[in-house]
């Protein structure tokens, strides 16, 4: 059980802090990164819909077995940059900076996969344990 606590935690609080800057950061995106950003209100969507997850992940920390149905969708979720990375990769398009950011997505979701089989057959009264 803590062993799903501590991975989801992590993963919200990674998510958290990486992500929440974002809302802050599009002008700079823009110009270290151009051309600027032509679509805010996907750019801004994206945002809230990651940190919506990553706050997903903090609630499945609390109670990991109450939310024990919802861990492959949150493998998913974490495993859903490789097939970017494997389609853009082959043209040159995937940003070597979003390497670090697959690898601990990658990561988090083998983690998320552990806690979901780990947890598998644990009863509620096991979750102290």
């Amino acid at each position: 059980m803590k062993f799903a606590k501590y991975s989801f935690l992590a993963a919200g609080l990674y998510g958290v802090l990486t992500v929440f800057p974002l809302y802050f950061m599009g002008a700079k995106l823009a110009a270290d990164y151009p051309p600027a950003i032509n679509h805010p209100e996907y750019y801004y969507s994206f945002i809230g819909v990651t940190l919506v997850w990553q706050i997903l992940f903090l609630f499945i920390s609390r109670n990991p077995l109450g939310f024990h149905p919802v861990m492959p969708f949150c493998a998913l979720e974490k495993l859903s940059l490789v097939p970017t990375f494997l389609i853009l990769t082959p043209d040159g398009l995937f940003p070597a900076v979003w390497i670090p950011l697959l690898v601990a997505d990658l990561v988090f979701g083998v983690l998320f996969l552990v806690s979901y089989f780990k947890t598998k057959d644990q009863h509620p009264a096991e979750a102290s344990s």
